[in-house]
């Protein structure tokens, strides 16, 4: 063994002189080297280290045969680091996920023989990394066997795959489960200090919401990223967040913005810290920028700078696009038609490798440009009509998301109406069961002496009629009201839906200005109704995450600083109860935010041995009991003591003026 690691060594020391690099060995020169089959992986081990910085093809093919190898000496584990490692190669720089993913099952195929949980959950994880570029919902099912498989202390790992399966969930539209999987991610990494990584989950955040075209909501996430990379001292990432803002600007059509957000990424790009691949693609957008002016001069600064970067920097695709759109751009802008040409034509090869819509799409717009250019008006028309079918489907399918964000949230303002309509009526049918009540008490004194007793008798069964029909109304009213909203949810999406739609493509053929301000208007209007509403958090997260969404919504957008110790709940209670104690807990809080003049409040879900106990204080004005139920306007605590009914249970007010309150329900399980 030590024999033949020396004249391994003695080979790579030589090989100057023999005229070849030491990655460059090939494996069928050790051929003659009399060697175990252990000592072939050893060889295959320096091999992979050797060329994993320089050259990736050998880097891929020696692994593949080191996880071969090492499984059939039964060395399991160490074909499980390998084939964890293979996955980005494979899968980023050679687009090849099925053969990564290939590799990952054979070895997956004998993980009853991996102990480590950092090994088993990784190949679960780095197998849902490739099937993201394959099939969306098999990736999410490998990112939940990945948590299931990783141990509590595998902490950095469970984050990230929270991270990748958010970015799973915001491509099939899911937002709210990819928004809380980015969250979860980036609290991770922020506590364990690994910023870099927290950076990058709230990018993913910021990302989902310019993908979807919501770019004001991007920008101002962005600047409190920015924000807070200043105050964490990681200038470095600065210049990829001032970048990330000039696509987007580019993408609203703002070029004056784009430009002066390009300056800003220039102007904070760390030489020695920043990322290469952020050099490239920030100077290859300022030579777009500048021959579209045609101002060659400052072009071709920026494309000198580009053409002193190393090649093997372009190993991610995308920016290797940028960067040959850019070359292609001066050429065509400089008259060098035939060689700007090819460039394109490269760029739209990689896109379509890599399946980029967007790139595909700006490949074959800039083709039919130069075609035009070239007077090949055939072929410039054809790139123009690919370029517009994708663009149509991109179209599409963003407004889509977008209504699926929106229109499951629309609901709020037209239904509270509706809410306040019927609790109203709920309070006048007390009001006159309260007249009632009085009639027959001074009916049953005057007739006392004769009939005092058969009227108390029959009094107490009429009151206790009267009792059980008031609550089985009330009931059946907060079951109706339920299903009322489900239907109202549809009804937006078939109807305001398809208005939306129309509008938009009306807009995008005249572009009145008249027909824009109604868009603003209109989605405007479905944004501003949406935000009290969550409907779909019941049946996408169950009632627990759902409340906890709630409190984490109202924490992050109002001054109320507020905390929570919440019980897992979930299906402990029916469909229609579940509901119920998510309105009871959505509706306190609401009366906090709008009457309390609450500085914190703090909301305690706990089980306990045959019910469960829900209590939401607040620091806030307090207030008198009686005063506020008997006050006909005051419909709050009539709806929350309606719904405790509804569950069985008790509820209790503790309140004063000035000393905040204390609202309880006691829930039979």
């Amino acid at each position: 063994m030590l024999k033949n690691l020396a004249i391994f060594f003695i080979i790579i020391a030589l090989s100057p002189i023999w005229g070849f690099n030491a990655h460059e060995i090939e494996y069928s020169g050790f051929a003659q080297i009399e060697q175990s089959r252990t000592e072939k992986l050893a060889t295959l081990d320096s091999l992979i280290s050797l060329n994993k910085k320089t050259n990736i093809d050998a880097f891929i093919q020696y692994s593949i045969e080191y996880v071969k190898l090492a499984q059939e000496l039964d060395f399991i584990e160490s074909a499980a680091k390998k084939a964890i490692d293979l996955q980005r190669p494979l899968t980023n720089f050679r687009n090849d996920p099925l053969n990564a993913i290939t590799v990952i099952n054979s070895v997956l195929a004998r993980k009853y023989k991996i102990n480590d949980s950092l090994l088993l959950g990784g190949l679960y994880l780095k197998r849902g990394m490739a099937n993201t570029q394959v099939d969306a919902n098999k990736a999410i099912s490998d990112y939940n066997k990945a948590f299931l498989n990783f141990s509590y202390c595998d902490s950095l790992s469970i984050a990230e795959t929270h991270y990748y399966r958010g970015q799973a969930y915001s491509s099939l539209g899911k937002f709210i489960l990819a928004g809380e999987d980015l969250h979860k991610a980036y609290s991770i990494f922020e506590s364990q200090k690994k910023y870099d990584c927290m950076i990058t989950a709230q990018q993913g955040i910021i990302n989902m919401f310019s993908r979807n075209g919501f770019y004001e909501k991007a920008k101002t996430e962005r600047n409190a990223l920015i924000e807070k990379i200043r105050k964490l001292k990681l200038n470095s990432f600065l210049s990829q967040e001032y970048y990330n803002q000039a696509i987007d600007y580019h993408k609203m059509g703002d070029k004056n913005a784009e430009f002066k957000s390009l300056l800003l990424a220039v102007e904070n790009f760390d030489n020695e810290k920043s990322n290469k691949t952020v050099f490239i693609n920030i100077h290859s957008s300022l030579v777009n920028y500048y021959c579209e002016r045609f101002q060659i001069k400052e072009a071709n600064i920026h494309l000198n700078l580009l053409e002193n970067i190393k090649l093997d920097i372009l190993e991610d695709q995308v920016t290797k696009i940028n960067y040959l759109s850019a070359k292609a751009k001066f050429l065509q802008t400089t008259g060098y038609y035939e060689e700007a040409e090819k460039f394109a034509v490269q760029c739209l090869e990689i896109a379509q490798s890599i399946n980029s819509e967007d790139d595909i799409m700006n490949s074959y717009k800039f083709l039919s440009e130069i075609y035009f250019d070239m007077k090949e008006y055939r072929k410039s028309i054809e790139s123009n009509r690919a370029a517009s079918l994708i663009k149509d489907s991109i179209y599409n399918r963003s407004t889509a998301n977008a209504l699926a964000y929106y229109l499951s949230l629309y609901e709020t303002e037209k239904k509270e109406k509706e809410l306040i309509e019927k609790n109203t009526n709920i309070s006048l049918l007390e009001k006159d069961n309260e007249i009632f009540k009085k009639a027959m008490v001074f009916g049953g004194i005057a007739l006392i002496l004769a009939f005092g007793v058969v009227i108390l008798y029959r009094n107490q069964i009429h009151l206790r009629s009267n009792k059980d029909l008031q609550e089985k109304f009330s009931q059946e009213l907060l079951i109706s009201q339920e299903k009322e909203r489900r239907r109202i949810s549809k009804d937006l999406h078939d109807g305001i839906g398809q208005q939306l739609l129309l509008i938009k493509n009306k807009l995008i053929k005249k572009g009145t200005p008249e027909v824009k301000e109604m868009v603003n208007h209109t989605i405007e209007e479905v944004r501003s109704i949406s935000r009290d509403l969550h409907p779909f958090h019941l049946q996408e997260l169950g009632v627990t995450k759902a409340i906890e969404n709630t409190i984490r919504q109202i924490d992050e957008n109002t001054s109320l600083f507020i905390s929570s110790e919440i019980d897992n709940i979930d299906n402990l209670f029916t469909k229609e109860e579940e509901v119920n104690i998510y309105r009871i807990v959505q509706e306190s809080l609401s009366n906090i935010i709008k009457h309390a003049n609450a500085e914190a409040g703090k909301v305690s879900i706990k089980i306990l041995s045959n019910n469960i106990l829900i209590s939401i204080r607040d620091n806030g004005v307090g207030f008198d009991f009686t005063d506020k139920y008997q006050d006909l306007k005051s419909l709050g605590l009539k709806t929350l003591l309606e719904r405790t009914k509804f569950l069985k249970g008790q509820m209790k007010v503790t309140s004063k003026k000035d000393f905040g309150t204390l609202l309880e329900f006691q829930l039979p399980l």
